[in-house]
């Protein structure tokens, strides 16, 4: 099988095409250059758009032995990924540009341009696991969780399709993630031992709200406004933008002075056009249930999902919560069974059954309790 092994410069990439030659199939590693100035993004090893990634994914080649090459996909990533990144946050709502790229760039623009090229299969470093369901079933390709519960990458690929992942390799997801750096080592790949990205890579030391404070310009919806204490109304202090905030916030907030029953206060609802970010005490969070749109369904689109396995996942790195799924047309409304706290409108909700992954909506509303009933 012709594959396209994505190499991102890191150690998971590598070992991901390593092992997809050494099963072998005939592969070509290729790295996506997703900045027309990859210093504009970020410089050393925070993220994965730099020239030092480009070079270490090309060393890491040459020990493989496979063909390498630079696919230049900057222009897709600045409109699918940064302008959208920037479109959400001046709109009040919280994206996750990992889960955008995965589906718009590293499965969508990568893979159609691969299959046009005669290749089958695209192979990446990502943490997760694929399994041919039941013949009864219709025999469809499952996505399930990787064994390694903390290096778990099935969140931000639950945006992919049956399409997409019957030409589609998770080499990694047997494996855990101590066991990748050894076999690195033994395999002489030189990102051994190199940290793994974190972050948002084509943000500058993770500082989102002064990126944005730069990118936006006029775009920005505000330049400042009121920070409203939720119980009594009265204004706590100001601030420089509500892009620079979001929901479920503690920190940085320039509170001026303290909330009047003296509880620690945080972002409950931010306004953009009238530019007032409304705070309060931490269980006035609580969210019950939440409402999706624009749905992603890995497999066949359910009706209904109840009972003890079916959960969902609000944060790349969070907890799975017990809850009841209905979808109807493009839109999925849940029912948690435990409430959730810090939930945004922008973020995703990934729905799972057991460990195989169902799909996939980005959050609209959310249903919280209302003030004076906590």
């Amino acid at each position: 099988m012709k594959v396209l092994a994505a190499m991102s410069g890191g150690v998971d990439s590598a070992v991901a095409a390593a092992r997809a030659a050494e099963a072998g199939h005939d592969v070509t590693g290729i790295h996506l250059a997703l900045s027309r100035n990859p210093q504009s993004y970020r410089s050393g090893a925070r993220g994965c758009c730099t020239i030092e990634d480009s070079n270490d994914a090309r060393r890491a080649a040459d020990v493989i032995g496979i063909p390498f090459y630079v696919w230049d996909l900057s222009a897709e990533f600045h409109e699918d990924v940064v302008e959208d990144f920037m479109d959400e946050y001046a709109a009040g709502r919280t994206p996750n540009p990992c889960l955008r790229c995965n589906e718009k760039i590293k499965f969508a623009a990568v893979l159609e341009k691969g299959l046009a090229l005669g290749f089958d299969a695209v192979a990446t470093g990502h943490y997760a696991q694929l399994r041919r369901g039941p013949e009864a079933e219709g025999g469809l390709i499952e996505m399930h969780r990787a064994i390694d519960d903390g290096k778990d990458q099935s969140y931000v690929l639950g945006v992919l399709d049956q399409r997409q992942l019957a030409h589609s390799l998770f080499p990694l997801g047997d494996s855990t993630k101590p066991a990748v750096r050894l076999e690195a080592e033994r395999r002489g790949l030189l990102v051994a031992d190199k940290p793994d990205s974190h972050d948002i890579c084509f943000v500058a030391d993770g500082d989102n709200a002064g990126w944005l404070k730069e990118k936006l310009g006029d775009r920005a919806p505000n330049e400042g406004g009121d920070i409203v204490d939720d119980d009594s109304g009265e204004v706590l202090g100001r601030h420089e933008g509500t892009y620079g905030y979001t929901i479920g916030q503690r920190k940085g907030l320039r509170i001026g002075r303290p909330a009047p029953d003296g509880k620690p206060r945080f972002v409950l609802d931010i306004e953009p056009v009238s530019g007032t970010v409304t705070v309060g005490p931490r269980e006035r969070l609580a969210v019950h249930s939440l409402r999706g749109i624009r749905p992603r369904w890995c497999g066949a689109v359910p009706e209904r999902l109840s009972g003890p396995d079916v959960t969902v996942q609000l944060r790349a790195h969070g907890e799975e919560l017990p809850a009841t799924v209905s979808v109807a047309g493009d839109e999925v409304a849940v029912e948690l069974h435990e409430p959730a706290y810090g939930i945004a409108p922008g973020q995703a909700v990934v729905v799972y059954d057991g460990t195989r992954v169902v799909g996939s909506a980005t959050i609209s509303a959310t249903d919280r309790v209302p003030a004076g009933r906590a």
